[in-house]
């Protein structure tokens, strides 16, 4: 087993070989099911995964989020905020990608570390302006790569490859269909 950055490079290879032969096998749905704990509060755990037609019940519960606003924006602060989980979940993207696109390229990260901000304008939240948007108004991602052996040119393309390439990223800036129903 060949290791880069902590990615099992050979099932990287296989992987994609499995996936660009029969492409169901890349069709994956997450589910999360979440209930209100008054005020701002949410719980959420995790629901069924299905990847490549097969549905894995043990990830039902398996983990629990929280999410909270803080005080300044009218919760009560016992838990991250929807939009810190928003940067989060762009983090944690950004490390598959950067991880695996990086390994399969022979790129040896020593380490990395990301930055993220993102703004938002609560005039659209509170309906106060209809020209305002009530989501995200930027989102900005400073990354530090520590690869010694590699120049700063590659990690240049390293980078546009993971803006490329990133689902999340992916999510944010591409429409993508919400459907919203009452059960």
């Amino acid at each position: 087993m060949s290791l880069i950055n902590d990615i099992d490079v050979q099932a990287l290879r296989d992987t994609k070989a499995a996936v660009r032969a029969n492409p169901e096998l890349g069709q994956a749905k997450f589910t999360v099911n979440g209930s209100w704990q008054g005020g701002c509060r949410l719980t959420a755990q995790t629901g069924a995964l299905t990847a490549g037609g097969e549905r894995d019940d043990k990830r039902v519960a398996q983990y629990t989020m929280s999410s909270d606003e803080p005080v300044a924006l009218l919760g009560s602060d016992t838990a991250v905020s929807p939009a810190e989980y928003l940067l989060q979940v762009l983090a944690g993207c950004y490390t598959v990608t950067l991880a695996a696109h990086a390994a399969a390229k022979g790129i040896e990260l020593k380490d990395f570390r990301l930055e993220l901000e993102g703004d938002v304008d609560l005039r659209g939240f509170l309906g106060i302006d209809p020209s305002v948007r009530p989501g995200v108004q930027q989102v900005r991602v400073r990354l530090h790569i520590d690869a010694p052996d590699t120049p700063r040119e590659q990690l240049e393309e390293l980078i546009s490859l993971v803006e490329s390439r990133s689902p999340i990223r992916d999510t944010l800036v591409s429409p993508v269909d919400v459907v919203t129903t009452l059960a």
